[in-house]
């Protein structure tokens, strides 16, 4: 079996792979919007891990190493994962809200202002 690739996937076919990993495995009961977002934080967490302690240019250049990108993928791949899950038991449409969200973001960070800035929206 190939791997899906991004252009590929649409989201809707991963939210029903993941119910469906949840469902085989009975998870529903644990999988509250409460234990699924301190699911996602604690995944982020451990991303965050192995960059620790790094320059911005280390963390950039730790990624051609083999086998820290791997772990770097799959604490990647969990945080996505409760995110999904957590879009499923709380019925988002994750492309709708990500779409709004990006049209909120493009008024609060017009390019004009915000190009090359890393300031935040009411500074700039």
């Amino acid at each position: 079996m190939s791997k899906p690739k991004d252009k590929q996937t649409t989201l809707q076919e991963i939210k029903d792979e993941v119910l469906a990993f949840a469902a085989e495995r009975d998870w529903q009961p644990f999988h509250s919007p409460k234990n699924l977002s301190m699911a996602i934080a604690a995944e982020a967490a451990e991303l965050m891990e192995h960059f620790l302690w790094s320059s911005p240019e280390e963390s950039v250049a730790a990624l051609a190493r083999e086998d820290l990108r791997q772990k770097v993928e799959e604490e990647l791949a969990d945080v996505i994962i409760f995110a999904f899950e957590f879009a499923n038991i709380a019925e988002i449409d994750l492309a709708t809200v990500i779409k709004c969200k990006m049209q909120k973001n493009a008024q609060k960070y017009p390019v004009e202002k915000a190009r090359g800035r890393s300031d935040k929206y009411t500074e700039l």
